[in-house]
């Protein structure tokens, strides 16, 4: 209530702050504060005019960055005068509309909290076994939300109008569901359905019904938040076989989801942060060392000493873990290099012959998210793959965007981003760009993110490389400026904009492949590099590619060009050319000739090398899979590191021959590849160490940036990272945005916004 010396103020609230239950928190700081006025939502974020005492104005104004709700992220309160009116009260106002959005952040889908679970589990509840319950804590944001400021009506939930019960909690401030814009219940809100194989209705309880095609060996389409899943139960190795035929999933390791994190204890060893990710808002999948153990099939993940666990984010999810009370598989609904499949028909259809029955409902998706996935790094998240959970949550620069800017990405492992003001908005995981179905996800995605954050692009960055998909989508677009930004120098700019720090910096990027601005195929760069050009200081020594994309399925092919550059016709008696006698002389005629086979300093080339010679994998079923496996068998107990030369000159040159000859050499001596791996890793991180002090020492510079695919190994990273602590320099490493290809568009959007500065 007004009183004499009561004043009034407009205050404007930007972040994060739609979706998260900010307008209801509002409402219950101003009723603690006796403080009288109104909130709403706009297109730039929450907007409130307040009246009371001064002293009380300034701590309601404290009070909302530092009493925020727990999925609220506060970047701004601005707060200017406004004449008194008087009044009591303080209440929600309707949400402004018609103006472009401007500050709006929209936020990423939450798992569900402790207080639905109650609900759920509680048989004198409404919500009972209710697979849809959400509050302002948890549930459905990003993938549901159809444009801005976040009211149902922008919501796919707008096709159920709320029954009375729900109403009463939505316009009840003391309700945790007090304007929860998919507040919902078993009377008015989404329903669940058991579908056959021939999408005809199954009789019976939906989740038992599932609960009992996955008992009998079956594979069950379950549609969650983002997307379709396809289940098995993950001790059955039976069904997991047969997923894997269906899926034409050879031999990509399988999630697993666990009813609880103690059931996800005896799957791996969870230390501490791993099992803080595991059961924080986000539900990543979380990679961590399994157990020998672990009530899994041996085909959930071939070849690796991790697995992926999960714990359920949905109720539904909930319900049928509960049900099983043993962990099932959940992995993306699609066809290998297929996007994930996530509207109705569109499911039936594409996972018609692979699921036996679908557990479905009829809540529309609007935006699709895989899983995201991550792996711990001395105590702290390393996003691999950023999507549901994370996404779109913006990650905030220091540097202000001077026009808009939509970035491309790479062609593997996509995401785009779409920047404004000092924010960069980067998209979940869309996938490989090498069918329609997963252009047309990414040319969706990409209007999808332009309408919700109000981005027109000025500017379009891309890959130099002509041929990606990403690169042709950038060109087709009419009235901007386009932006070619390399592809290495990228992967460092991703490093700065994570840490907010403009360079210069000693660039380390080790990934699969990239065009490189002198034409030939980098993969193991040394940069020195800032947000707006870089130098080629430095790299790992080149080797031709025999048969060009060939020697990426076939990791022999690159065994084969390195050591007939060792030994020449000389060649040591080693298994892996026993293995394609057959082949090998042809290949190596076509390495001698550069007859489609580009010159490439490949870091993940060099990987699948000795992952070939050691005896690991020979032939690739998905991108990365002969590095993952030589990570995976790394001898712990092993401190030898084989020797790299450093060849100087411009650029700088690391003899990554010396490393596949000595690998060579204990493979043909008896070595196991444990032990061969480990000295691998070692010595690849000791010439690293060594080659970036030598730069360090002729620019000065003592900050280097570690990115690249190459980097989500940990063993390496941890070597290179502890190898250049001890020279003591500060070392950046990826966090929150993936060192990988998904965290390109960050960069290229940084770099773009650079050059746009100039």
């Amino acid at each position: 209530m007004s009183g004499t010396g009561a004043r009034r103020i407009r205050v404007r609230v930007e972040g994060l702050v739609q979706g998260v239950g900010f307008r209801p928190f509002v409402c219950g700081l101003a009723g603690a504060y006796g403080v009288s006025g109104f909130v709403g939502n706009d297109p730039g974020g929450v907007f409130i005019e307040a009246e009371g005492e001064p002293s009380t104005l300034d701590a309601f104004t404290a009070g909302l960055t530092g009493q925020a709700p727990p999925l609220a992220l506060v970047e701004r309160v601005s707060v200017e005068p406004a004449e008194p009116v008087g009044g009591s009260g303080f209440r929600i106002v309707a949400s402004r509309r018609g103006e472009q959005p401007d500050g709006a952040l929209v936020s990423p889908d939450a798992g569900t909290c402790a207080a639905c679970l109650r609900e759920l589990r509680d048989p004198g509840d409404r919500r009972h076994r209710y697979p849809f319950a959400n509050c302002t804590d948890c549930g459905p944001r990003f993938t549901i939300v159809t444009g801005v400021p976040y009211d149902r009506c922008a919501t796919t939930m707008t096709d159920f109008e709320m029954c009375a019960a729900c109403a009463r909690e939505y316009g009840d401030p003391g309700d945790r569901r007090f304007h929860a814009q998919p507040v919902c219940c078993p009377a008015c809100g989404p329903s669940l359905r058991a579908l056959g194989a021939d999408g005809l209705p199954a009789a019976g309880d939906p989740v038992e019904v599932a609960a009992g095609w996955l008992e009998a060996g079956r594979v069950v389409a379950i549609k969650g938040l983002g997307g379709y899943h396809l289940a098995v139960l993950a001790a059955d190795g039976a069904a997991v076989a047969l997923l894997r035929a269906r899926k034409r999933r050879e031999s990509r390791p399988f999630a697993v989801l666990a009813p609880d994190a103690a059931a996800a204890g005896t799957l791996v060893h969870l230390e501490p942060a791993a099992e803080r990710l595991l059961t924080g808002t986000s539900r990543p999948i979380v990679l961590a060392p399994r157990r020998r153990d672990a009530p899994v099939a041996g085909a959930v993940a071939p070849g690796a000493r991790e697995l992926g666990v999960m714990l359920p984010y949905t109720p539904l999810h909930h319900l049928l873990a509960e049900r099983l009370a043993v962990p099932y598989v959940l992995t993306s609904g699609n066809l290998t290099d297929e996007p994930i499949a996530y509207r109705d028909e569109e499911a039936l259809r594409r996972l018609a012959g692979v699921a036996d029955g679908f557990l479905v409902h009829d809540r529309r998706i609007e935006a699709p998210a895989d899983d995201s996935l991550v792996r711990v790094f001395r105590g702290r998240e390393l996003v691999v793959r950023r999507s549901r959970g994370y996404a779109p949550a913006p990650v905030g620069v220091p540097w202000r965007f001077p026009r808009p800017v939509l970035a491309c990405g790479a062609q593997l492992k996509n995401t785009f981003c779409v920047a404004r003001g000092n924010q960069a908005f980067l998209s979940q995981h869309i996938g490989d760009l090498e069918s329609y179905e997963t252009l047309r996800s990414f040319a969706e995605g990409v209007e999808h993110f332009c309408r919700i954050f109000g981005v027109r692009p000025a500017v379009v960055a891309h890959d130099l490389h002509p041929e990606y998909l990403s690169t042709a989508y950038a060109r087709d677009r009419e009235d901007v400026d386009l932006i070619a930004v390399q592809h290495h120098h990228a992967h460092i700019a991703s490093c700065l904009a994570e840490h907010g720090h403009g360079g210069p910096v000693i660039g380390v990027a080790f990934d699969g492949l990239g065009l490189g601005a002198d034409g030939t195929l980098w993969g193991g760069e040394l940069l020195v590099a800032d947000l707006v050009s870089f130098r080629r200081a430095g790299h790992l020594e080149a080797v031709p590619m025999p048969g060009g994309a060939a020697a990426v399925r076939q990791p022999w092919r690159m065994a084969a060009a390195w050591l007939d550059r060792i030994h020449g016709d000389a060649l040591p008696g080693l298994a892996v050319a026993g293995r394609h006698r057959e082949q090998w002389p042809a290949v190596v005629r076509m390495a001698r000739a550069g007859l489609n086979s580009p010159l490439t300093s490949s870091a993940g080339r060099l990987f699948d090398a000795v992952a070939a010679i050691a005896g690991v994998r020979d032939v690739i079923g998905y991108e990365g899979q002969a590095a993952a496996e030589l990570e995976a068998r790394v001898d712990p107990g092993e401190r030898g590191a084989y020797p790299a030369r450093l060849i100087e000159g411009e650029p700088l040159v690391i003899a990554a021959g010396d490393l596949v000859g000595a690998a060579a050499e204990d493979v043909a001596a008896g070595v196991d590849a444990g032990r061969v791996a480990a000295r691998f890793h070692r010595g690849l991180a000791a010439a690293v160490v060594r080659a970036v002090r030598v730069v360090g020492e002729g620019t000065g510079l003592r900050t280097v940036a570690l990115s690249g695919g190459v980097f989500q190994n940990t063993v390496l990273l941890e070597a290179v990272v502890s190898g250049l602590e001890r020279e003591r320099f500060r070392v950046l490493v990826h966090s929150r945005v993936p060192p990988g290809d998904g965290g390109i568009a960050l960069g290229q959007a940084v770099v773009a916004a650079a050059n746009d500065r100039r």
